[in-house]
C-alpha cells in the first residue's frame, strides 16, 4: 500500500459553504507561499493571493453554482466537519470560452498536509464533478517551474498541450497547460 492510498480513506471532502471563504483564502495564501515564494517572491505571492482569492470572489464562486468548490476540513484534530480549519480545497468549472472542456482552476493543500494523499482525493472529487457535468476533458494551468505540481498531475494522466506566458507584477512566467480525458 502506498503512502497516499493509506491516507486516502481518512480524508473527508464536502462542498464549500459561504463561511469557508475566509479559511479557503488562508489555505491558498499559505500553500502559495510554500510553493511559490522562491519562484515569484513573497511580495508577489501576497499581491496575487489578495487579488485571486478575494473573499467576495470566493463567496460568489460558492453561491453561483456554475462551478464546484470542495473543501477538506483538517481532520487531524478529530473533527472532520469544522469550518475554522481546512486542509485543502479544489475548484472546478468550465474552461473559459470552451464549453466542452472542464477546468481544474484551483487545487491547494496546506503544506502541513503535503504528501498525505489529500491532493489526490481533492483532484478526484473535482474530476468526478466535471465528469458528472458532462465534460469529457479537463485542463489546467501550472507554472512551468512548479515541478512538484507537474509531477503530481502527470502522475494522474495529465499531458502538456501548450505553453503560455503569464505576467504577474511586471514579471513574466512560463505556464504549462496540461490536459487529460475524464
Amino acid at each position: 500500500m502506498t503512502d497516499s492510498s493509506r491516507h486516502r480513506s481518512t480524508h473527508f471532502v464536502r462542498p464549500a459553504r459561504l463561511e469557508d471563504a475566509r479559511v479557503i483564502r488562508a489555505v491558498a495564501r499559505e500553500s502559495w507561499h510554500a510553493a511559490y515564494d522562491d519562484l515569484l517572491g513573497p511580495d508577489t505571492v501576497e499581491t496575487v493571493t489578495d487579488e485571486w482569492y478575494a473573499l467576495e470572489g470566493l463567496r460568489e464562486s460558492i453561491e453561483t453554482g456554475d462551478s464546484h468548490l470542495f473543501v477538506a476540513p483538517d481532520s487531524t484534530n478529530g473533527e472532520a466537519d469544522r469550518t475554522d480549519e481546512l486542509a485543502g480545497f479544489v475548484h472546478v468549472g468550465q474552461w473559459p470560452d470552451e464549453p466542452t472542456v472542464g477546468h481544474l482552476a484551483r487545487l491547494y493543500v496546506h503544506s502541513s498536509h503535503w504528501g498525505r494523499g489529500l491532493g489526490t482525493v481533492l483532484c478526484e472529487r473535482g474530476e468526478r464533478a466535471l465528469e458528472d457535468d458532462g465534460y469529457s476533458r479537463i485542463r489546467l494551468e501550472v507554472f512551468a517551474k512548479n515541478e512538484r505540481a507537474i509531477d503530481f498531475y502527470e502522475g494522474r494522466g495529465y499531458e502538456p498541450v501548450a505553453e503560455m506566458v503569464e505576467e504577474l507584477e511586471g514579471e513574466t512566467y512560463r505556464v504549462s497547460l496540461l490536459e487529460r480525458s475524464l
